[in-house]
């Protein structure tokens, strides 16, 4: 395990330097990001991805199922200057059906892989999305070394040891009790998994529209973490079903023009 898995004030500030760098330049591609916009970001544990945004001026609303982490992020944002236009909801994504507004952007950042039936996630979250909002996607493809976040074990041979997680479920199983390791997260997280192509066929069938994609090879996430450069994926590699074993995160940007579209017609 390393220290960011257990120093959680170390985590919020590696998220904060990644949006600021890398995300909200991605998304300012095709999209403005200024301080009039209202941001969503589903999955929001501390509030790490948030701050970039809310030191914008944004109006913020962060969700998260943990109790502790949205406890721990009211605290971390007590202080801040713009704490009015934050406001943070510990509930079950599903179960947010209430809220009084859509948002110029949804943030979904390393959690889309942790989420049950994606197929129900990604339709659902359109009502968050106003007419001319996009949804930032980024995850790493189950297959990937490390797409089973084995690297949060506390066995340190274990933790470093890619592709375990591809094992089948009752050996993979057997390895983690092996290593002294709780099984049950890790396996949820083997359950929930999601490949680059099952990603995008979701994406397809709910009218999603890619506004951009990138693949890399070195995560930008990386270059805070482990002092590497962010590598994008090569062209010759960008092989269907084989490039989930070395893509360490594919960013994404969407809107839902094709539906609006489909709508209009």
């Amino acid at each position: 395990m390393q220290k960011r898995h257990s120093d959680r004030l170390l985590y919020f500030n590696e998220q904060i330097y990644t949006t600021r760098k890398y995300v909200i330049p991605f998304i300012e591609k095709h999209h403005d990001v200024t301080g009039d916009m209202s941001v969503l970001e589903i999955g929001c544990g501390e509030g790490g991805n948030l701050q970039p945004f809310l030191d914008l001026g944004c109006k913020v609303t962060g969700i998260d199922i943990c109790e502790p982490q949205i406890n721990k992020a009211k605290e971390i944002y007590a202080n801040h200057p713009n704490k009015q236009n934050l406001t943070l909801i510990c509930e079950d994504i599903y179960k947010v059906t209430d809220l009084d507004e859509t948002f110029d952007i949804i943030i979904i950042r390393d959690v889309i892989e942790h989420i049950p039936n994606q197929e129900r996630f990604l339709p659902f979250i359109k009502r968050f999305l106003n007419p001319y909002g996009v949804v930032f996607v980024a995850f790493p493809p189950w297959q990937n070394p490390f797409g089973g976040h084995q690297q949060i074990c506390n066995n340190k041979f274990l933790s470093h040891l890619p592709w375990v997680h591809l094992l089948p479920r009752s050996l993979y199983k057997k390895v983690l009790e092996w290593g002294n390791v709780q099984p049950d997260g890790l396996l949820d997280i083997k359950d929930t998994g999601i490949s680059l192509e099952r990603f995008l066929s979701i994406v397809n069938k709910e009218h999603y529209h890619i506004k951009e994609e990138t693949l890399y090879f070195i995560n930008p996430n990386y270059e805070i973490k482990f002092k590497l450069r962010p590598r994008k994926l090569w062209g010759i590699l960008n092989i269907p079903y084989i490039r989930n074993f070395y893509t360490t995160c594919g960013y994404y940007l969407l809107d839902l023009k094709n539906e609006k579209h489909a709508i209009q017609k």
